[in-house]
This record gives structure tokens, sequence and C-alpha cells, in this order.
């Protein structure tokens, strides 16, 4: 994938867990619960229709606030990558204000864990440099760390 600075964040971590295990932590609605927001804010719904073109809605807690975010699936690849938008919304409905498209990598480092990639791609410079304002490193690396302590739990 050739990223592009001006609107794009990346990160890559290993995870001392399974890449099934991720993966099944990221295609499970009441898995996603427990770690997809960095607490103490927290998923209050989420509706998962794994398929391109299907539904990927959240509902978040924060500081007393719901947020909704509707999205969709635009590739999938077992085991091995998501990636998902809040551009469009099921049935391919444009969003007024969308924030970006994330994509998800999962690959097996041969010792029992994840090499895991997240990727967050924006339209903009502009976009982008709001998400990282907004802590996009740390907010997205304190979800990779809640998702490991949750995935260890199972």
């Amino acid at each position: 994938m050739d990223l592009d600075p001006k609107t794009d964040l990346t990160f890559t971590r290993r995870l001392p867990v399974p890449p099934a295990l991720v993966w099944e932590c990221w295609t499970t609605p009441e898995h996603i619960k427990h770690f997809f927001v960095p607490k103490p804010h927290s998923v209050a719904a989420c509706e998962i229709d794994l398929r391109v073109g299907g539904r990927f809605n959240t509902s978040f807690d924060v500081d007393g606030q719901r947020m909704q975010n509707n999205g969709v699936y635009l590739e999938i690849i077992d085991s091995k990558k998501l990636v998902f938008t809040d551009f469009f919304s099921e049935g391919w409905k444009p969003a007024a204000d969308p924030f970006m498209t994330a994509i998800i990598e999962l690959q097996d480092d041969g010792e029992g864990g994840t090499i895991y990639t997240a990727t967050a791609r924006h339209r903009s410079e502009d976009s982008k440099s709001k998400h990282e304002a907004m802590g996009f490193f740390d907010g997205w690396g304190t979800v990779v760390d809640q998702l490991i302590d949750y995935a260890k739990s199972l």
C-alpha cells in the first residue's frame, strides 16, 4: 500500500496474541465493546455485517455524550485484513461529513503472535492533522493495549 504522509496515519506493533484471536475480536460485536475506544469511554452498541458493503456501526459513550458512527466494510480478507469507512453507510449511502477509512492488517509473526498494522486514511491534510491532534497514536495505541488485555482473557 502506498501511504501518503499528507493524509495517512499508521503504526505497526507486535501483539502477543495469535492473528485468529485478533481477527475474532475485530469481527465480533460483543468483543468490539471491550476494546474499541480508550477507557473510560465505552462502546454502547456495535452492529457488524461482515461482508463488503455490510455495516460496521458503533455507538460510543464519550464523557456522557452518545456518538453514533455508521460505516461499511470495503475489503475483507479473512484473518488478514479489514478495511472499513464512515464515508458510506449501509446501502452505499454517502455520509454528510465523513472522517476516515481504517485499515487493520494482521500477519502471523511466526512465534504465536501478530504483526498488527493500523492505518487511518483521510480525505484531506486538514482532516489528518485534526485526527493526529485528537491523539491518533495515543488513542489507537491504547485501543491495541486494551485489545491485547481483552484477547488474553478469552
